[in-house]
């Protein structure tokens, strides 16, 4: 390899460490889960819960006071409360209580579904769903406040489930509505990663959910699920390894307006103001240590290779002026 194409790769490969890795949309979903905890509604005081009922799916309401059941129904097939990151966050249910969905329950396998199988109840009730059947291997991934937008994951291939795009589908008009959500600021990264832990906001309409993203920066995504529109917020992390983003969990504070990114044992992390989108370290200052670190040892690649170079051919090599691009 010339001397110039290695001096070159060297430069951008501390470039690229240098940057913040972006995503467009939510993450792969993680499927769908019976019993045990199921969702909780707004306020607290109710818990519905997706029971396996021999070829029909069970559905209850249960008290979390007192863990009786005070309302039920049926379908069936076999559908789950939606598992919404690997850490085991639920969901499904609007802000407003008036919106239960359920997902099915789908075997992996070497392909993607052709169709994806979706049931929507008004969890007052707990009668008489409204089935969606969407064309496309779709995932459970947010719901709007007033239940009038659902958000789902779409995979792309088989080959890396890390690898999406999201969808919006108006629950009104019974339609997917056409296009990807995405990060319009960002059009040139591809969507990918895995969903770690998720927080959403009071009202229910922004929805944050932090991602693993191998071979890139993790991420934390801000959907508005009023608006249909997202953001991403590179996070610094030192070194690939994100096994520790595990221990990684999430709070609003101040309203709303400061997102709190602190380890599971609460010591704090990252400060995320949702409203400029800036990230700062916990103390207050600006968080790109991490990021820091990772171009001045690229940096320090470039220089040692530099010096090999010279000492193999010291009368040959000699700094060149840098072109401009036009």
């Amino acid at each position: 390899m010339h001397r110039r194409s290695v001096l070159a790769l060297v430069l951008f490969a501390a470039l690229a460490l240098a940057a913040a890795a972006q995503a467009d949309g939510g993450g792969p979903g993680t499927g769908a889960t019976v019993g045990w905890d199921g969702a909780i509604a707004p306020g607290g005081k109710i818990r519905y819960v997706a029971v396996p009922a021999g070829s029909s799916t069970a559905v209850q309401a249960i008290s979390t006071s007192d863990g009786r059941v005070v309302r039920f129904g049926s379908l069936l097939g076999a559908f789950g409360i939606p598992m919404l990151t690997q850490n085991g966050d639920t969901g499904g249910v609007s802000a407003d209580g008036k919106t239960l969905v359920l997902a099915e329950l789908a075997q992996g396998g070497p392909t993607l579904r052709t169709a994806s199988h979706f049931v929507v109840f008004n969890p007052n009730r707990l009668d008489l769903p409204d089935e969606l059947f969407l064309p496309g291997d779709l995932a459970f991934d947010a719901i709007s406040p007033h239940g009038k937008t659902i958000y789902l994951i779409q995979h792309m291939t088989s080959q890396d489930l890390s690898r999406y795009v999201v969808r919006a589908y108006d629950v009104r008009h019974r339609r997917l509505l056409p296009g990807r959500i995405a990060d319009r600021t960002q059009k040139g990264w591809v969507m990918q990663g895995y969903a770690l832990t998720r927080m959403t906001s009071d009202d229910g309409r922004w929805a944050y959910t932090l991602y693993q993203n191998p071979g890139g920066y993790p991420f934390i995504h801000a959907l508005d699920t009023v608006r249909g529109v997202a953001h991403c917020i590179g996070i610094p992390w030192k070194g690939s390894d994100q096994n520790g983003l595990w221990n990684v969990r999430m709070t609003l504070h101040d309203g709303g307006k400061q997102l709190a990114v602190h380890w599971k044992s609460g010591r704090p992390f990252l400060n995320v103001d949702t409203s400029t989108w800036r990230v700062s370290a916990a103390d207050g200052s600006f968080a790109w240590g991490a990021v820091a670190a990772g171009m001045a040892a690229a940096v320090a690649l470039a220089v040692l290779v530099l010096l090999l170079l010279r000492r193999r051919r010291p009368a040959m090599f000699r700094f060149a002026k840098p072109e401009v691009a036009a």
